[in-house]
């Protein structure tokens, strides 16, 4: 249905006189005339009576008028969804247990103004080209993996270093210390079969274990989260790498342990990515949030691998 024809129609039944119509909307009588005709042929019905006060409604006018105000009110709604500074500021947090959703957290209790539509993708690149497209305003991701620079119309800037922990079930032979270093790692079986070849996480780790002589096994399906922490509880010899942010809840029995890394700590790096020409009002709250939040890890020296982007 063509609704400049609705909102010709509306206009004319408001103000009782094609002419008036007319004038309202900066179009001739002629053309408000021939917009109404079109529309009633395409209903099959006569919309309007004339008489020398004017245009009256037809019965069937009457009972088209408010269906009509819903067509153009619900114009408006889907405008406004996609209207920067008036639809949410989409973001992509990669998983809602890991430290960027933590990270949106925040930003939405100091700025609880800004409406958000929090989403998930699964990868770098899906991430870089929804951002490209508009199909989302900014990402959360480790950038740039080698081989895989931004392009020039992406913004990035690294908003938060996260540390690396080593998680162990109560039995494991580290399981009783405070912390260690990435050196003493060596030989020891770290599991993580989340790992998936050509993601930016699965970069980062390759780095990790070939800077410090590490083995990371990522063999056997990847169940989830809840079947990786059952196997690492009852087990003597595998361990797990974890994000310092990342949510994890298992039963109180089975007792797992994080344990810091240290001298140096591995940090995960993750930057806040956006196009350069997104004029969302939002987006450039999100940014100014982070700016200047950065933290540094606690203890010692950090590791990250030399592709992260500063």
């Amino acid at each position: 249905m063509d609704l400049d024809a609705v909102r010709t129609f509306v206009a004319a039944a408001d103000a009782g006189r094609f002419q008036d119509a007319a004038d309202q909307m900066s179009i001739t009588q002629q053309a408000v005339s021939k917009r109404i005709a079109t529309l009633e042929r395409n209903l099959g019905v006569r919309l309007f009576t004339r008489t020398a006060r004017g245009a009256q409604l037809t019965i069937d006018g009457q009972a088209f008028l408010p269906h009509a105000r819903d067509l153009l009110r619900a114009e408006e709604r889907a405008i406004a969804s996609v209207r920067p500074g008036h639809r949410a500021l989409r973001v992509d947090v990669i998983g809602r247990r890991l430290a960027p959703a933590a990270l949106l957290g925040d930003f939405h209790r100091a700025h609880p103004e800004v409406e958000l539509d929090v989403v998930t993708l699964f990868d770098a690149d899906a991430a870089i080209a929804a951002v490209r497209s508009g199909t989302i305003d900014a990402s959360f991701r480790a950038v740039t993996m080698p081989g895989r620079q931004l392009p020039g119309d992406i913004g990035a800037a690294r908003v938060f270093d996260e540390p690396v922990q080593l998680l162990t079930g109560p039995a494991h032979e580290l399981a009783g210390v405070r912390a260690v270093t990435p050196a003493e790692l060596a030989g020891h079986r770290i599991w993580m079969p989340g790992l998936v070849p050509g993601t930016e996480w699965a970069a980062f780790y390759d780095d990790l274990a070939a800077a410090f002589g590490l083995t990371i096994e990522i063999t056997s399906p990847d169940f989830g989260t809840e079947p990786l922490l059952d196997t690492i509880a009852d087990s003597r010899s595998l361990a797990t790498f974890v994000g310092e942010r990342t949510r994890l809840v298992w039963p109180a029995d089975h007792g797992l342990r994080r344990i810091a890394v240290r001298d140096p700590t591995p940090v995960y790096p993750h930057s806040l990515t956006w196009h350069r020409d997104n004029p969302h009002p939002g987006l450039a709250a999100l940014r100014a949030h982070f700016a200047s939040r950065r933290p540094a890890p606690s203890d010692g020296e950090a590791w990250t691998p030399a592709w992260a982007q500063q």
